[in-house]
């Protein structure tokens, strides 16, 4: 089985052609090799690792439901910010948990396809360029957006999430 018929892969193009998002679903790019970091899908993809929409995701408040974070892979999201932002205490989250409220492995974590939607933050930052590359459903691969096309598609909050720069890790 390709990476493009990956049951996730196809949540995630069955999402964006539902959202309108028909470009971003015929967009969807298989990579040579996985990418679990911003800096290796920036890499591979020969873009400026801020263009990278890393999907992080987070407990919130007491465990019941998850938080999804869309930000730029030029920095870390600072966890205060996260916390006031969605007005709820957050926490890390396991591979386990991260499967359960996504339907998708870490690395492969995409804005949409999950299956229930999932209150969003959207990095500002992500502003900064006018194509933004996001993970979609599979470590392999990656669709091409705009921050206006991530708020649209999740419901997200625009917010500054950035705290110190970026070190390569997911």
């Amino acid at each position: 089985m390709s990476s493009l018929d990956h049951p996730a892969v196809a949540k995630v193009a069955a999402a964006l052609a539902e959202a309108g998002q028909h470009a971003a679903a015929e967009g969807i790019r298989v990579l040579p090799a996985e990418v679990r970091t911003a800096a290796q899908a920036a890499e591979a993809l020969g873009v400026p690792v801020g263009a990278i929409a890393n999907s992080l995701i987070f407990r919130l408040g007491s465990d019941k439901n998850a938080l999804l974070a869309l930000t730029s892979g030029a920095h870390r999201a600072d966890p205060a910010t996260l916390a006031r932002l969605a007005g709820a205490e957050i926490g890390k989250a396991d591979a386990d948990f991260v499967r359960a409220y996504t339907g998708q492995p870490i690395g492969g974590v995409a804005p949409a396809g999950h299956p229930r939607p999932l209150p969003t933050l959207v990095d500002t930052a992500l502003r900064d360029h006018d194509v933004v590359w996001a993970a979609a459903g599979h470590p392999k691969t990656v669709y091409p957006t705009t921050f206006a096309g991530l708020v649209a598609l999740t419901g997200g909050t625009p917010g500054a999430l950035g705290g110190a720069e970026e070190d390569g890790q997911p």
